[in-house]
């Protein structure tokens, strides 16, 4: 084997238990539970894709009692780096399944490119990012994504897949989907606002043909006549501060949406994934599909946990303005049910900051301000704290982070749909995250490792942080500093199947 974990306490989202685990090759060769410590007392712990004979050999190793924990072909050899995680939680690596990389805002980009953005994800525990191709007007979507794959690619540290965009239904589009969900990208994103936004005819006929091909539409909801009526009304009154991009996207503009996406998708009966959902009307409308048994999920961020919209009436509130932007008490607390009740399905980051001096191009007009803010880094170190502090289970933390985005967007590595990712189980890639959870950390710019120059998480005091992370086994931060490199990552081919994330 290449390395030994021993010692820590396993936490994936069935469960937890004091384990050893075994990687060689980049793989989670095996994970041996520690009863009494070691010997007789061990119990062999296989998952998919642990093979007969490696289970013979741990049967055959205790068997014989202390000395032979390991197994023959299994025994950590004089190349084998062992770690010593007491007091430590061994958590599988988390996904970010919405970030946005390189994105172009007009004349400027969101701050991050695919190795500053992944180097930033590394160092708070993500392990796997999945960005997105937005092809141009026309363009076909097999050369966007052999496009945009060949500027990442080069560039990423940290394994990654893509979604499709899709704006244009008048050339190929639907008939070029099925292209993409063979090349491994089979999940799509449409708007119903922005110029590029969807009809809702053209939205149910995209529906539609992601059921017949077997692929995932995911939304961006928000009411584009709503907003745009808000948007012109305060630009007309000289309402132009960060507040009013809140006002001009408030509760309902996002609810309405919300609601007529998820009737579409009912009524296609097929999947449908609503991201960065951000209101408690949106949440209640996911919430009654799920009950009735719809394949419709849930994704929210960190932002709209942690924050209300009161960050827009702050002096530097510009700095805070995303899309959907981030919503009152009430629609933070639905959230957080969402989140304890099984209707919030992933979290999230719609990764997307930009520098200082772009968001001040909005200072005297919301509508100028570039939309996004960070995130990446903070994810899985803010749902861990909030586990630590009680308010959810780190089992639950893990499944919102890890596997249930593996579920969905399909991270598997087999015919069978045995997960790549998402767990510390046999056979799975070695994406491991050490976590401390006695470590405490406050937020700075000073200790984050993306590409901004400020970030909107300020001050924030985490309890718990991780303090390792392994990319397929290989070591690629520890204790605040990133050891990886650019090209690391792997390409994803995703497949989606059947999932119980309901």
């Amino acid at each position: 084997m290449d390395l030994l974990i021993k010692n820590g306490t396993v936490i994936n989202a069935g469960g937890r238990l004091e384990a050893d685990v075994a990687v060689r090759d980049g793989k989670i060769l095996s994970v041996l539970q520690r009863s009494k410590g070691s010997g007789a007392d061990a119990d062999i712990i296989a998952g998919p894709g642990f093979t007969h004979d490696s289970v013979t050999e741990y049967e055959s190793a205790v068997a014989r009692g202390p000395g032979a924990v390991y197994g023959s072909g299994i025994t950590p050899g004089s190349g084998t780096e062992i770690v010593d995680a007491s007091g430590l939680f061994v958590l599988p690596g988390a996904i970010d399944a919405h970030t946005h990389f390189e994105l172009p805002f007009g004349d400027i980009s969101s701050a991050d490119d695919f190795f500053t953005g992944t180097r930033a994800a590394a160092c708070g525990g993500v392990t796997t990012v999945i960005d997105f191709v937005s092809p141009a007007k026309g363009e076909s979507l097999p050369r966007a994504f052999n496009n945009r794959n060949a500027i990442a690619a080069p560039k990423v540290c940290i394994d990654y897949g893509l979604h499709m965009g899709i704006s244009d239904l008048t050339g190929s589009a639907l008939d070029e989907m099925e292209a993409l969900v063979n090349a491994g990208v089979p999940s799509f994103k449409v708007f119903m606002t922005y110029a590029f936004r969807l009809t809702d005819d053209e939205f149910c006929r995209t529906l539609m043909h992601a059921k017949d091909i077997g692929a995932l539409i995911m939304v961006h909801a928000e009411d584009h006549d709503a907003l745009e009526a808000l948007r012109a009304n305060f630009l007309a009154e000289g309402k132009t501060d960060a507040w009013h991009h809140y006002l001009s996207r408030p509760e309902a503009v996002e609810a309405q949406a919300v609601v007529r996406a998820v009737e579409m998708a009912k009524s296609a009966a097929a999947r449908l994934y609503i991201v960065h959902l951000a209101c408690a009307g949106g949440m209640a409308a996911v919430e009654r599909a799920r009950l009735d048994g719809y394949p419709v999920f849930a994704e929210t961020c960190p932002q709209y946990l942690n924050f209300t919209s009161d960050v827009y009436k702050r002096p530097e509130g510009r700095n805070f303005v995303c899309s959907p932007p981030i919503k009152g008490r009430e629609s933070r607390d639905a959230l957080w049910r969402g989140i304890k009740n099984g209707g919030i399905s992933t979290v999230a980051t719609d990764h997307c900051p930009f520098r200082l001096a772009d968001k001040e191009r909005g200072r005297e007009d919301f509508t100028k301000i570039p939309n996004g803010v960070m995130g990446t880094e903070n994810l899985y170190p803010y749902m861990l704290s909030e586990a630590n502090k009680g308010r959810i289970s780190f089992e639950r933390a893990v499944k919102l982070c890890c596997s249930s985005p593996a579920e969905i967007f399909g991270c598997t590595i087999s015919a069978d749909g045995t997960l790549a990712k998402g767990a510390i189980s046999p056979g799975a890639d070695a994406d491991i995250v050490l976590y401390d959870p006695a470590k405490d950390f406050v937020i700075s710019q000073k200790n984050m490792h993306s590409n901004t120059d400020y970030t909107i998480w300020e001050g924030t005091a985490l309890k718990g942080y991780p303090v390792r992370t392994y990319s397929r086994g290989a070591l690629i931060y520890k204790d605040g500093e990133f050891l990886g490199k650019a090209g690391h990552g792997r390409f994803i081919k995703r497949a989606l199947r059947e999932c119980n994330v309901l």
